[in-house]
């Protein structure tokens, strides 16, 4: 049996940032997932907004570590080449009452310690940003808000986990979790790990890690948010845009993304299945009419893809980052719902405080290296830099994905960093992001996934498990006489 320092469980953003940040320590760690691949639970599938923090209750963990960890994001995504841009966000109201609910946000704002708010008139918030519906009576400006890519951040930090000695541990489910003496144990797959510490950062299912200590403190509830996203040829606009806020969430937004495209959502749906990414027939419908509110020229027809994640709603109303009341070995960062992209590197930093007040030794190593760097992107490089590039290797010269001008050389890199799906490839090229879907380019991925990883195509899955793309192959011979 493996033994460990500290075993964290779930790589999703949370995950994936604690994994990244107690590497820096002279520790022996494991990241743990059910999924074959990281960024597979609401990592892959949410706003990607560096939320300021002004819409968080005053005095919780959710707005401390909403504002910390913004703060934080500059340095990590400059470290690990994540894209990020501060563009701001405008949060609209239509109507006195909405009006006066933003009047309470920039209050709330100025609690928590929000940097560069604004209160602007309708008039004002248009010459910032066009799009805005002519309807709008006034916005709350907050310039330190931003976009980012929640499953490249994700991706980035597993890697330089990885690189700076975590063992990564995916496609084991978590079955059990024993208390002994002087560790835990944990059954993950076919194998059992022990563990000093264990971190449960398990997402959606975070409750039920915790259950298997009988701990019954919490309970996670998912929330379906569905989202629209539209052809890089649409129009978007140059800053995020909020509907005024709900009780069910941050409302409705409209938003461009850091590679060009401009999306709508989430919607806030409560749900009961824990694995239920399913979208809404009515999805357009609602997702339409409150996208158009904001942003009249929104062309719908210029949709691409609809999809769905699953947001994981904490029966405590806050972030629970604690050690459990069963054994404090076990440290909860659980019910990380929004802002939990922008938290996370602030969430890494409160998880190590929780691990020394359980008294585990932490001493840092001189050898951390907090810096990891993205796969050479083609399609952003200049002309001079692309010459190079296929000079030093001709697979930048075969473009496999049209759509997003993706190369083989970079689908074979994101295969020798560990992706074995297709859509392990798209999250780490853009590969199948683009308006055909992957359309032309699936089967040339799949053929290149098959012969880096020296793996048989009709093994190769969407995203794992048994979501196969082929169901085996034909066996004949074509017109010229060759096996096929």
């Amino acid at each position: 049996m493996r033994n460990y320092d500290v075993a964290i469980i779930g790589a999703g953003v949370t995950g994936c940032a604690v994994a990244r940040h107690l590497s820096r320590f002279r520790l022996k760690i494991v990241l743990i997932d059910a999924a074959e691949d990281v960024a597979m639970g609401a990592s892959r599938a949410n706003s990607a907004i560096v939320h300021a923090g002004y819409d968080c209750p005053a005095g919780t963990l959710m707005a401390k570590l909403n504002v910390r960890g913004n703060a934080l994001y500059s340095q990590w995504c400059e470290e690990l080449d994540v894209p990020f841009q501060r563009v701001g966000s405008l949060v609209a109201a239509f109507n006195p009452d909405e009006k006066l609910e933003l009047r309470w946000l920039y209050e709330r704002g100025l609690q928590n310690g929000v940097p560069d708010m604004e209160m602007l008139t309708g008039e004002q918030a248009r010459a910032l940003e066009p799009m805005l519906s002519p309807k709008a009576v006034a916005a709350l400006h907050a310039k330190s808000a931003g976009i980012t890519c929640p499953y490249e951040m994700t991706i980035a930090c597993a890697e330089n986990a990885v690189a700076n000695g975590v063992e990564l541990l995916l496609g084991r489910p978590v079955k059990w979790i024993v208390s002994e003496p002087n560790s835990m144990v944990v059954r993950c797959g076919d194998e059992c790990i022990s563990a000093k510490r264990i971190v449960n950062a398990a997402g959606i299912h975070a409750d039920d890690v915790a259950r298997m200590i009988e701990d019954d403190s919490f309970e996670i509830r998912p929330r379906k948010g569905e989202y629209m996203l539209f052809d890089r040829t649409e129009r978007r606009p140059e800053k995020v845009l909020f509907h005024t806020p709900t009780k069910l969430g941050k409302g409705v937004l409209v938003a461009p993304t850091v590679d060009g495209n401009v999306f709508a959502g989430p919607t806030a749906v409560n749900v009961n299945d824990k694995e239920d990414t399913s979208v809404d027939a009515n999805l357009a419908e609602v997702l339409a009419t409150l996208a158009l509110e904001a942003t009249p020229t929104l062309n719908l027809r210029n949709t691409i893809r609809a999809f769905a994640g699953l947001r994981a709603q904490p029966s405590t109303g806050d972030f629970i980052i604690t050690s459990s009341e069963k054994d404090a070995r076990m440290i909860h960062a659980a019910g990380i719902c929004s802002p939990g992209l922008t938290s996370a590197p602030a969430i890494a930093e409160q998880v190590e405080e929780e691990l020394r007040i359980t008294g585990l030794v932490m001493n840092e190593k001189a050898q951390f290296n907090p810096y990891r760097k993205h796969i050479p992107v083609f399609r952003t490089m200049t002309a001079e830099e692309r010459r190079r590039a296929i000079a030093e290797n001709p697979l930048y010269g075969r473009v496999i994905c049209r759509c997003e001008n993706v190369t083989e050389a970079e689908i074979v890199e994101a295969v020798h960093r560990g992706a074995r799906t297709v859509d392990g490839v798209k999250r780490r090229t853009r590969a199948g992001m683009g308006r055909c879907q992957g359309g032309f380019c699936t089967p040339r991925v799949m053929e290149i996934i098959a012969r880096e990883a020296e793996i048989p195509e009709e093994t190769i899955t969407k995203s794992g498990g048994n979501s196969y793309m082929v169901a085996g192959r034909t066996r004949g011979r074509c017109e010229h006489g060759q096996a096929v």
